[in-house]
């Protein structure tokens, strides 16, 4: 069995407003939903494990049954970072499981198509990410003064699902500290143990919902997603 954790803990701090940001809505949809619904759909995923803020858990079951959220199997309380909001998911998992796809529950635009590549990536090689190409140049700074230009072919902007095999997951969690605030990539955890993470390359629209302008970019991605259904 495979099993998402969706990471929507977060009090979406930097959207500003009363709302957390997976709360607010996309053609009249709440983010989340858009989320929960590409992982409903994929036949790679089998049970889906959603993390969201304490006060938010109590009344999400009923708002799951109203979107047919079938595969929305537990609601588990973030904590205090996002790797422990993961971790806490990751506790809730049974140990029957084989893939756990990890993804950012403010990531509406992913397919099921790149949850599903991802996924069979980790089931061959134990560790997958997605990912998009990078087509700004990006510099190295120091003091305000740049160190050199990376070369872009060999850059890649880590997006989500990021696949792993549950053992190896949880092995990496042991060794993390949760509580920094910093360790916002379950890859880099795995990569700290030696092991290979295989990239899956994704689109540029699976995008991270973060402020105000990311939600206009949203609705745009959306209107041209439906223009062609």
């Amino acid at each position: 069995m495979n099993v998402a954790i969706i990471a929507a803990a977060g009090q979406g701090t930097r959207m500003g407003g009363n709302r957390a940001k997976q709360f607010l809505e996309l053609a009249g949809t709440p983010i989340i939903i858009h989320t929960l619904r590409s992982f409903e759909l994929c036949d790679a995923i089998q049970e889906i494990i959603l993390v969201l803020p304490a006060p938010d858990t109590a009344g999400f079951l009923a708002i799951a049954e109203k979107h047919r959220l079938r595969k929305l199997s537990q609601i588990v309380p973030g904590g205090t970072t996002r790797a422990e909001s993961v971790l806490r998911g990751l506790l809730a998992v049974r140990s029957a499981t084989e893939i756990i796809a990890v993804h950012d529950g403010v990531r509406p635009f992913v397919t099921s198509d790149e949850i599903t590549k991802t996924v069979k990536a980790a089931e061959a090689n134990e560790a997958a990410i997605l990912t998009a190409a990078v087509t700004d140049t990006i510099k190295e700074v120091s003091n305000g003064i740049v160190a050199r230009t990376l070369p872009r072919k060999v850059l890649r902007r880590s997006l989500t699902p990021q696949c792993f095999r549950f053992e190896l997951l949880r092995r990496a969690y042991e060794q993390a500290d949760v509580l920094d605030p910093d360790l916002t990539d379950e890859s880099a955890l795995v990569e700290r143990l030696g092991v290979k993470v295989t990239i899956v390359e994704g689109s540029s629209r699976n995008i991270k919902i973060t402020n105000q302008e990311d939600l206009v970019v949203g609705e745009a991605i959306l209107n041209e997603l439906e223009s062609w259904s």
